[in-house]
């Protein structure tokens, strides 16, 4: 399965200081699709109330280290709360796969949680409840309004930083400090 590549796949989407009264204040989203239908993605940085040891025991599914179970689930966006998804990396394929890159994957199966329990699963991955979507045109109009700074998607950032240094860092990766950059629009 080779990736379609998509404008802004692979991207990250960082919220604006003036996004700051919105459910993305904060926020750091991985664009996982976009194309002429709109776009979506996961946001990558906000937790949800969650551990991944309490998914799978919902989901009836045992196994998996301590250090697993222990694993915030991520708030991956308003849209569909009670669905999972899995970014991960690794070249294996599980049903419901989306290809962002060459080495980096969304999952929405079951059997990647099974695998990820019995110790087969990616190397490093991601859960997240929920996604963030956008219709045609309304994310390309939101970056048009200044709303979010896109930045390359990397690995460390995705799968190594605390939750709460993602915003700062992804910002930083495009040379962005926010502790100097007013969250109000200029008026003359």
């Amino acid at each position: 399965m080779n990736p379609t590549p998509t404008p802004l796949a692979n991207q990250l989407l960082i919220a604006l200081p003036s996004l700051a009264e919105t459910n993305f204040s904060r926020s750091v989203a991985l664009i996982c699709q976009h194309d002429e239908d709109g776009a979506m993605g996961i946001v990558v940085n906000r937790p949800s109330e969650y551990t991944l040891g309490e998914v799978l025991g919902q989901m009836g599914v045992d196994g998996g280290s301590d250090a697993m179970k222990a694993q915030i689930v991520l708030a991956g966006g308003p849209v569909h709360p009670e669905r999972g998804f899995v970014l991960h990396d690794g070249g294996m394929q599980w049903d419901s796969t989306l290809a962002i890159t060459d080495s980096l994957f969304l999952t929405t199966s079951r059997e990647i949680l099974e695998a990820m329990a019995t110790g087969d699963g990616p190397a490093n991955a991601i859960v997240a409840l929920g996604c963030a979507g956008w219709g045609a045109g309304q994310l390309e109009q939101e970056l048009t309004d200044n709303d979010w700074l896109t930045a390359p998607a990397d690995a460390e950032l995705l799968f190594d930083l605390p939750l709460d240094a993602r915003w700062q860092a992804a910002a930083g990766r495009i040379g962005v400090d926010f502790a100097h950059l007013a969250d109000y629009s200029g008026h003359a």
